[in-house]
């Protein structure tokens, strides 16, 4: 299977003003150089954060079924996640708000994100891929791999964390926010949610940069 990697260094201070969760396995019995997977979940919605995850999984665990998120049930992306936890030698998560996607655009609060979910780790790793042709200003060696969710399962584990953190967050705003049914479609322009969005209004939860949700604000001449 080819793989498209696009690589280089990439220098810059990572951020470290973050709200996200991290666990940490103990290395004292691996002391191999760190290789960590780095992917997002969210880029799309019309509501709620962009969140990222970072795995760095452990080369004597193998975990079986790691893939795209996407490609897994929603039962079968949670069974995962607390595999990925318990098994990883580390993992952090990442988030940027609506404000910052609609401050920022939402590319650079996807970066933004991953910094966040990098700066969780314990040290940082020699080597970090990340899913997508972008990567994230950080101080070690990164390599952007396209289609690497599929094909490296240490960004497969990440996407299964920043799937399920996203998840249960907008969860949290369904009961803020019911009508809206965040609960089915998690933000995504699905049908339903262009009805309730047409019927209620834009929530402070929506993102106001995408085009959508702006169209609901601006008057009609």
């Amino acid at each position: 299977m080819h793989i498209s990697i696009v690589s280089g260094m990439v220098s810059g201070k990572a951020l470290t003003d973050w709200s996200c969760h991290m666990g940490v396995q103990s290395t004292e019995k691996n002391e191999t150089p760190w290789l960590a997977g780095v992917d997002e979940a969210g880029r799309g919605p019309l509501a709620g954060p962009v969140v990222a995850a970072v795995v760095v999984l452990d080369p004597c665990i193998k975990i079986e079924g790691l893939t795209d998120s996407k490609k897994l049930s929603a039962k079968r992306r949670e069974i995962l996640a607390i595999e990925i936890r318990a098994s990883a030698l580390a993992w952090g998560i990442g988030r940027a708000s609506v404000e910052e996607i609609d401050r920022l655009n939402i590319l650079q609060a996807t970066l933004l994100a991953m910094q966040r979910a990098v700066g969780k780790l314990p040290k940082l790793p020699l080597r970090v891929f990340v899913d997508g042709n972008q990567c994230p200003a950080l101080d070690c060696e990164t390599r952007a791999v396209v289609g690497g969710d599929m094909t490296v399962p240490a960004i497969s584990a990440a996407s299964i964390l920043a799937k399920t953190s996203r998840d249960a967050e907008m969860q949290e705003l369904h009961r803020l926010y019911p009508q809206y049914g965040f609960d089915r479609h998690m933000g995504y322009p699905t049908a339903q949610h262009m009805k309730a969005l047409t019927s209620f209004g834009p929530a402070d939860c929506h993102r106001r940069s995408f085009a959508p949700v702006r169209r609901m604000l601006t008057p009609l001449d």
